[in-house]
């Protein structure tokens, strides 16, 4: 019974110190939910809008190819008699770079020669009338018909003659100027005889033709054994061999102006809108690191074509290779400027954002982020051109360092290296 108010009186002691504590954790919660649920400011990084040059390109792959180049094949099967260069070699217009044995074809010349005389002879002889002893056998004829003929007029004459003194009888004059009128008939009928037929004089004219064009093929295989230069070049490909034998139409030699050449490139479909005639190129080849050659596209494309997986366009490009160090069939890379714009105000790309089709920045305006929506240009894989809704004054906002995205009227700030 003693001990019960001493109890009392230590319960009633603890009641405030939990109470205080109560009330501090309730503070502490407050505190935290204040502290979490309250606008926080967001780390940015930030750039201003540049003047700068900026260029939009297409990069794909392509193959070196001659501007002006020949290419010599035998006319007919043969052997080399003479090759004259090594591949490698640079050579002036008309030089004499392989000769082939023309054996054949020059008796395959003589022979045409001498039948073309023969079709020639053959058709003089039938314009004429036909071959000597023919027109002998002709003109002996032709005599006789005309000596008949003048012996039936003489013996008319004769008659009519005696007729008017009576010593002839009318019968004998109507005889006489029968045999003349028929003299007369055989000699026409002669004089009027066809000597040739339009199927002779055609076959004629056809074995003519056909010894010229045989002539014209040996003159030309002649001059094809003899292999020149038509231009000023390089010989880059020689196959043929002193000695070997080659089957007609077989590649002997390749020349061309490597100083000036072309590239062959293969441009995916989706890009070949932005491809126009004059646009720069740039071409690289990975044997020669650091090395670019310049030129100017010379040829779009007129249709499409399947290249492996790809659906390309094939694209011509004209450029100078005075050093001669790009050879034909490298596969090099190569870089198309298809725009390009000096003093253009551009930002990164990184800064640009899309939303339902429209671009917008974030522009930083005091210390709080504004959208803007602009209005874009030429792009490349770092840069994109601003036409309107900035000014190069205007702080755009590239990266966030925090959790939460950007926003419109979301308080920043900036931060150079964020921890």
């Amino acid at each position: 019974m003693v001990n019960e108010p001493s109890n009392s009186a230590n319960g009633g002691a603890r009641r405030p110190w939990i109470t205080t504590v109560a009330i501090l954790l309730v503070v502490l919660l407050a505190v935290g939910a204040y502290l979490k649920l309250r606008p926080r400011r967001i780390r940015i990084s930030v750039v201003q809008p540049a003047l700068q040059a900026v260029s939009s390109s297409i990069t794909t792959n392509g193959k070196i190819e001659p501007i002006h180049s020949f290419e010599a094949h035998a006319p007919l099967a043969v052997t080399v008699k003479k090759v004259l260069i090594k591949e490698g070699d640079r050579v002036k217009a008309g030089q004499l770079l392989l000769v082939l044995d023309d054996s054949r074809a020059r008796s395959d010349l003589a022979l045409a020669r001498t039948r073309l005389k023969t079709a020639q002879a053959g058709y003089s002889a039938l314009l004429a009338g036909g071959s000597q002893q023919q027109l002998l056998v002709r003109q002996a004829d032709r005599q006789k018909a005309i000596t008949d003929r003048d012996a039936a007029q003489r013996q008319l004459s004769s008659l009519e003659r005696l007729q008017q003194r009576g010593a002839a009888s009318p019968d004998e004059v109507a005889a006489a100027r029968d045999r003349f009128s028929r003299a007369q008939a055989d000699l026409a009928q002669l004089d009027s005889q066809v000597r040739y037929s339009p199927q002779d004089l055609a076959r004629s004219k056809a074995e003519i033709a056909d010894a010229e064009a045989n002539i014209a093929v040996a003159q030309e295989t002649i001059r094809n054994s003899n292999i020149r230069a038509p231009f000023d070049g390089t010989v880059y490909y020689l196959p043929a061999r002193l000695g070997a034998f080659v089957n007609a139409g077989e590649l002997l030699l390749q020349e061309a102006d490597l100083s000036q050449m072309q590239v062959r490139a293969f441009v995916d479909e989706p890009e070949l809108g932005r491809l126009a005639v004059g646009e720069t190129t740039k071409i690289t080849w990975d044997a020669l690191p650091g090395r670019t050659w310049q030129g100017t596209v010379t040829t779009v494309p007129s249709t499409v074509v399947n290249r492996g997986s790809r659906v390309v366009g094939e694209v011509l490009c004209k450029f100078d290779n005075s050093d001669r160090l790009l050879l034909p069939n490298l596969n090099v890379s190569v870089t198309i400027i298809a725009n390009s714009k000096d003093n253009a105000l551009t930002v990164p790309r990184e800064a640009v954002r899309e939303d339902a089709g429209h671009s917008f920045l974030y522009v930083l305006q005091g210390n709080r982020l504004h959208r803007r929506e602009i209005k874009l240009g030429i792009s490349n894989l770092t840069r994109v051109e601003i036409l309107s809704g900035i000014s190069q004054n205007d702080i755009i906002a590239v990266h966030s360092f925090s959790p939460a995205p950007f926003s419109d009227g979301v308080e920043v700030k900036i931060v150079e290296n964020p921890s």
